[in-house]
């Protein structure tokens, strides 16, 4: 438990720095210690929060095909904004793009965090 709970701060960490070094619009004020904390309150929202708010919203998730949790992400990274005093996020825009740029970061930390799931892929097909 503790060594998943670290794996995903870190994870979460590399996705936020990456998206600060993408997007001149998200700064951590020159601050590891401002990364790493956004890292675990963006964690512990992702958590806590968002699977309570994707539940509430999941009537309009199917009349928008799922569009509205986009705006979910969004408001995590908003959240984490207003709690971490040098985390900053500056513009509506720029929240679009985080909130792209998580996304695609993710995927590529999960496939690099979860090697596994392409081996176990692999060795079903070919014992098939």
């Amino acid at each position: 438990m503790s060594r998943w709970l670290l794996v995903s701060w870190v994870a979460n960490a590399v996705t936020l720095g990456v998206t600060g070094l993408v997007l001149s619009g998200v700064t951590f004020h020159h601050s590891v210690g401002a990364l790493f904390a956004s890292a675990a309150v963006f964690g512990v929202l992702n958590t806590f929060l968002k699977p309570i708010l994707k539940l509430l919203t999941l009537p309009f998730a199917v009349i928008t095909l799922g569009i509205v949790w986009f705006f979910v992400a969004m408001l995590m990274l908003w959240l984490t904004d207003l709690i971490v005093p040098k985390f900053s996020i500056h513009g509506f825009w720029t929240y679009v793009w985080a909130t792209i740029v998580v996304w695609v970061v993710n995927i590529v930390v999960d496939a690099i965090l979860s090697p596994r799931r392409g081996r176990r892929s692999k060795a079903a097909a070919s014992a098939a």
